[in-house]
């Protein structure tokens, strides 16, 4: 064969796969597109949780400029109020449990791996007695606990530092304050206690980046 007739042929050959290539790539962003229009449909029909695409994660602030990304939040629906709480494990994934506080908003967010599975309003402490930031684990566990310096029960503890700082169940109302635990409601800390264990990641913060749709 001639080489301009050869030459001519590589050349429509490689115009057929860049033209090939161009159509594949246009199928697949088309595909992803709708891949994500199908989840928000699903997450906007769903009444119960907010679900992310895999590829469009939030990540959540947490203490010292760590950040941790989260699949799905549960949909509160309204404003949680003192003494409301919303528990929801049923889409929940397996992981490993962790709590995160946000102090400013006074909210409590259980997550189980990327999931949240809990939610509350919360007290916590007054200003001469503020609640410590930043990360913890669980240190201690006890149902009945009852606090000898404060002469007050502290029903399903969950003991943070060892001068005693804990979350527990507490009569959550408003102009309530603690002497820097953090009280939440009591059927939520029956959930919370039964999920949470030694070890269990708790971060305490205050004025973090935006929450996701959930305000006190």
């Amino acid at each position: 064969m001639p080489r301009k007739p050869l030459a001519i042929l590589v050349a429509a050959l490689v115009l057929g796969l860049l033209v090939l290539n161009h159509i594949q790539q246009r199928r697949d962003a088309q595909a992803l597109q709708d891949g994500r229009a199908a989840v928000e449909q699903l997450a906007r029909a769903d009444q119960d949780r907010i679900t992310y695409p895999d590829d469009a994660k939030p990540m959540l602030a947490l203490p010292g400029g760590q950040t941790r990304s989260v699949r799905s939040l549960i949909e509160v629906g309204k404003p949680l109020r003192f003494g409301d709480f919303v528990w929801d494990e049923s889409a929940a994934s397996a992981g490993a449990v962790w709590i995160r506080i946000d102090l400013t908003r006074q909210l409590v967010s259980v997550f189980r791996g990327e999931d949240e599975i809990g939610t509350a309003v919360i007290l916590y402490g007054a200003p001469e007695k503020p609640t410590p930031k930043g990360a913890f684990k669980v240190i201690a566990k006890a149902t009945d606990h009852y606090s000898r310096s404060y002469d007050a029960p502290m029903p399903y503890m969950l003991r943070l530092t060892d001068d005693g700082i804990a979350i527990h169940a507490s009569r959550v109302r408003p102009n309530g304050a603690t002497h820097g635990c953090l009280g939440v409601p009591l059927r939520f800390a029956e959930h919370l206690y039964r999920v949470a264990g030694m070890g269990t990641e708790v971060f305490i913060l205050a004025d973090p980046a935006p929450e996701l749709g959930k305000t006190a």
